[in-house]
């Protein structure tokens, strides 16, 4: 009650390794596809991240040059250069 294994040269069964050899490799790419993908949203995240540091300057920048501005005339130095 021995079963025989298939003889390498047997169609079948090189078409069934074939088949295994494809299936792991399709499975190697999507494990590639989904680490290409994890960076890439890590890198939108980080991008992100910096888009709203921009905002908060400028923003932080603007509402202190507007505390700081008043209505009157600008205030020259002797060297004739505004304050």
């Amino acid at each position: 009650n021995c079963t025989a294994r298939p003889r390498r040269r047997d169609a079948a069964y090189l078409q069934t390794q074939l088949l295994i050899a494809q299936k792991e490799e399709a499975v190697i790419q999507l494990q590639a596809e989904e680490y290409d993908l994890i960076a890439t949203a890590a890198d939108l995240d980080e991008i992100e991240e910096v888009n709203e540091n921009c905002i908060l300057m400028a923003n932080l920048q603007q509402a202190s040059s507007s505390g700081t501005q008043t209505n009157s005339a600008p205030v020259y130095d002797s060297d004739g250069s505004a304050e």
